[in-house]
């Protein structure tokens, strides 16, 4: 055997079949670069040397040579001696570990075989193959993420591409660390939404690469498809909707000894509840990404400020609202929340059982009618006196305008209340449950998502304890140059990006129930009396749409606000994605609907993206060429010149079809408004309109000089003066926003 292996020649065979496995007789030959003519008797020798020492064999059917066992063997220890008669050098690695060890070629070998499921033979020959080329290189020395650097190259190279997917390191580079870094130092942003932004690139990266199938993954990237809060798509829900009483009756029970989060019986007073509040959203913010949803929320506290002073019931949301606006949860601003207030009980909830201090039941909130009002007076006040020095902008104030109140003398008083909220502050959101049908119960975010009895029929299952799992946003303009002005193919086109959509949202909600089951939604998993808190099979997945007046633009050469042919396809347009998204409903846990989502980010993310692709003699996009954005949240962009009424008109139609979310912004002049003639506004557009949910858009400027809102984007303060003190504020999509021009 060692007599075989004394030719550097044979030697060479050896190693070759071990690195690439079986070979030919003309494969071996040329690869050695021997002439067959000149070296074919000499080659023969060395072959059946290596046979008759058992170290390599011949296979009949395939005609190729391939190594026995103890050929490699004998290729192992070759190296070994080879390794120590010539000293090579030691490497050293810095490992993921956060340590200095030598370099091991079977660690190589081993992270193949559990990472990749690549079989032991290839990780061996792979692992031999990144040594050598490590030790050509003369590194000074090396690192995990290089080795694997290496590890994925070979794989390419032997067309290995499966391996090598599986095998992809997650992280930043070094520059994208350091941007990152600068970029939230420039935005004064905290050191927690810097490590808040590293991690979430991460999981983006995991859920591309590893959770979501190739074409949703492909189709994210490119631009045709845009999904929502991708760092924690297999982390988190997007949005959720309380239920306040099951608090006030239970208390806080989290029954969760590992963990150093206190606990806390019922509540006895209205301070105690506010506080069991706070807290409730604060320890929510940690499984869900988005928005939280309070609804009823002076109805059900109305029990506990029975008999309480009003300047008591003022100190105590005062402090309720300060907590609310303080940074906390990860979160790089204050906690983001909808707090839904009725101006008087609604019919449904009157004979419901009312609970007050100590969880006790207290009659029912057919009592608690003066409670209710006086609560939203109060509510009202405390966020317009709060927001005179500074702007707050949490928690956003969801007025819930039924029939009732509108009819009533009695409310006036909080009706203009609530629209001198909105003149001086621009604040409040109103939903408009005055024109829908009685038998309809809805609750709504201020982000525009709704929640109605129109899954199981019961408003308490359907809107309480409930929420969105995501959304998922598609790419109108992109199949609009894609289709050559055939409609047909536009259609054609839509439904392949549905389905995409549709099962990105699928595919979300089982991986979110897995986290469920593995114990890292502990609060929104907790059991009261045998009954889980969340009911994640009435969670919505919203299927979203931008750029609905560009593709229109696209396909028809006019706007969709433009009478005729432009404002049909539109319409056409959202038909049949909100007549797809209802085929594809199963019950009980497959609840998708159509909703006009805000998403500033993706307006922007897929408008430059086809400006790369299409170039600007192609593409039809809103802003400008630096900052190119698709219209997002409304049908008829908030530049377009056209009148309130025709505007509202169009939304209106639009916002039936898209039943899982609508918010129509109202823009308002820079001149300070008079209240009542908002109120007024507000009555002709319930009466004559069927918009869902609306709010009025106006522009001040925050001077932290003096500390003075004015109206308006000033280019100094009219106080002091000052230039470098002002900010201005605008609502982009459903939320203000600091220093959008």
């Amino acid at each position: 055997m060692l007599k075989a292996v004394a030719s550097s020649l044979r030697l060479q065979v050896l190693n070759m079949l071990f690195d690439r496995g079986p070979m030919s007789y003309t494969e071996i030959m040329n690869t050695l670069r021997l002439n067959p003519s000149r070296d074919a008797g000499r080659f023969a020798y060395h072959l059946k040397s290596l046979m008759k020492a058992d170290l390599i064999e011949a296979d009949a059917e395939t005609k190729k040579y391939r190594l026995t066992d103890l050929g490699r063997m004998l290729v192992d220890v070759a190296e070994a001696v080879e390794e120590h008669a010539f000293k090579r050098r030691k490497m050293m690695v810095r490992t993921s570990r956060l340590a200095m060890e030598e370099f091991d070629r079977n660690r190589i070998a081993q992270a193949l075989v559990k990472e990749a499921r690549v079989p032991q033979d290839l990780a061996q020959k792979i692992a031999r193959e990144t040594e050598a080329r490590l030790l050509e290189v003369k590194t000074k020395y090396l690192t995990a993420p290089l080795i694997r650097e290496f590890v994925n190259a070979i794989l390419i190279e032997k067309g290995l591409e499966e391996y090598r997917h599986k095998l992809t390191r997650l992280g930043l580079p070094i520059y994208d660390v350091t941007q990152l870094i600068k970029s939230a130092s420039a935005a004064s942003s905290s050191v927690s939404a810097v490590h808040a932004s590293a991690g979430d690139s991460v999981i983006e990266e995991y859920t591309l690469l590893n959770v979501l199938p190739r074409d949703i993954a492909d189709a994210h990237l490119s631009g045709s498809l845009h999904l929502a809060n991708l760092g924690v798509w297999i982390l988190k829900p997007s949005e959720f909707a309380h239920d306040l009483r099951h608090f006030l009756k239970y208390g806080l029970q989290l029954n969760r000894p590992q963990q150093a989060v206190a606990s806390s019986p019922p509540p006895q007073s209205l301070e105690a509840a506010l506080a069991t509040t706070a807290n409730l959203l604060k320890t929510t913010a940690n499984e869900v990404s988005g928005e939280q949803l309070l609804d009823y929320f002076n109805v059900f506290l109305a029990p506990f400020i029975r008999g309480v002073e009003g300047d008591k019931i003022r100190e105590n949301l005062r402090i309720f609202i300060t907590d609310l606006n303080q940074t906390s949860a990860g979160f790089d601003s204050s906690l983001p929340l909808s707090l839904g207030l009725e101006l008087t009980v609604p019919d449904f909830l009157k004979d419901e059982k009312a609970f007050g201090p100590e969880g006790k039941r207290v009659g029912s909130y057919a009592d608690y009618v003066e409670e209710t009002r006086l609560l939203a007076s109060l509510l009202l006040e405390t966020v317009l006196e709060e927001s005179r020095l500074k702007p707050m902008f949490q928690p956003s104030l969801i007025v819930e305008l039924r029939k009732e109140a509108l009819q009533s003398k009695e409310l006036e008083p909080l009706l203009l209340l609530s629209h001198r909220l909105v003149a001086e502050k621009g604040l409040p959101y109103f939903a408009n449950v005055a024109s829908q049908k009685e038998s309809l119960i809805a609750s709504y975010m201020a982000t525009g998502t709704r929640f109605a009895n129109d899954w199981k029929g019961d408003w308490e299952l359907d809107t309480l304890r409930t929420g969105s799992i995501d959304s998922a946003i598609v790419n109108l303009p992109r199949l609009a140059y894609e289709c050559d002005g055939k409609t047909s193919k536009f259609l054609e086109l839509l439904d392949e990006q549905l389905e995409m959509a549709l099962r990105a949202l699928e595919i979300k909600f089982q991986t979110i129930k897995m986290r469920a089951r593995e114990g890292l939604l502990p609060f929104l998993t907790h059991r009261m009396n045998g009954e889980q808190y969340a009911r994640f099979e009435n969670f919505t997945r919203l299927i979203g749409f931008v750029g609905l007046n560009e593709a229109v633009e696209s396909l028809s050469g006019e706007s969709l606000y433009k009478e005729g042919k432009a404002s049909e396809t539109a319409e056409q347009l959202v038909k049949h994605i909100h007549e797809t998204v209802n085929k594809s409903v199963k019950k009980p846990e497959r609840r998708p609907v159509t909703a006009m989502i805000p998403s500033a980010n993706a307006a922007t993310r897929l408008a430059e993206l086809d400006v790369e692709r299409y170039g600007w003699a192609r593409v039809h996009v809103s802003g400008t060429k630096e900052h190119p954005f698709y219209t997002d949240l409304v049908a008829v962009p908030n530049q377009a010149k056209t009148s309130l009424e025709e505007r509202l008109k169009i939304e209106e139609k639009i916002q039936e079809l898209a039943s899982g979310g609508h918010l129509t912004p109202i823009e308002l002049d820079d001149v300070e408004p008079d209240p009542a003639k908002l109120l007024t506004l507000s009555r002709r557009l319930l009466s004559e309109n069927k918009i869902g949910l609306y709010t009025f858009n106006r522009v001040f400027t925050y001077c932290s000089r003096c500390k003075k809102i004015i109206s308006g984007q000033p280019l100094k303060c009219p106080t002091c003066n000052s230039t470098d003190a002002l900010t201005s504020y605008r609502r982009v999509a459903a939320k203000y926003v600091a220093g959008v021009s």
